[in-house]
């Protein structure tokens, strides 16, 4: 087993999350990409082995799990667990940081998702996300599911 760096709680969470790729990874699956493929054709331009690495970080961590596609067993479907989704308000709260402070014009997914959340109370905002993401996780069980009693 891995020895801690450091017993502070920010630095046990950095170890997980602490590098961009973590949150993109999770902020494309809170936007609906699901598989190794969608993850690469992300706008950051991600490399694949870096890609593969921190997939299997966060599923180690548990923040992300993996099933397959039921029409296709080589295809691998990740998704938030609970653990994941409780990362949403921390991914919101940074993007709002920079819309506060950066002065700096953002890509299309930033402005949709600072847009769709301007004049709202963050509370609202997160629950909303989380659960629509929530049913979306759902829908990939309930496939996933059908497909262990279809055999």
């Amino acid at each position: 087993m891995k020895k801690d760096r450091s017993n502070c709680p920010l630095t046990s969470a950095l170890d997980i999350i602490g590098d961009k790729w973590s949150l993109i990874i999770i902020r494309d699956i809170f936007l609906g990409k699901k598989t190794f493929t969608e993850f690469i054709k992300s706008s950051e331009k991600i490399a694949t082995n870096i890609l593969a690495n921190r997939l299997e970080l966060l599923a180690a961590n548990g923040l992300i799990k993996v099933t397959k596609l039921p029409n296709d067993r080589k295809t691998k479907l990740y998704y938030l667990t609970d653990r994941g989704i409780d990362m949403y308000p921390i991914i919101f709260e940074m993007m709002h940081w920079s819309d506060r402070n950066l002065n700096k014009q953002f890509g299309s997914i930033g402005m949709e998702l600072l847009k769709s959340s301007k004049g709202r109370p963050a509370d609202k905002v997160i629950s909303k996300m989380t659960q629509s993401y929530l049913n979306v996780r759902e829908e990939i069980l309930a496939k996933a599911k059908q497909l262990v009693t279809d055999y």
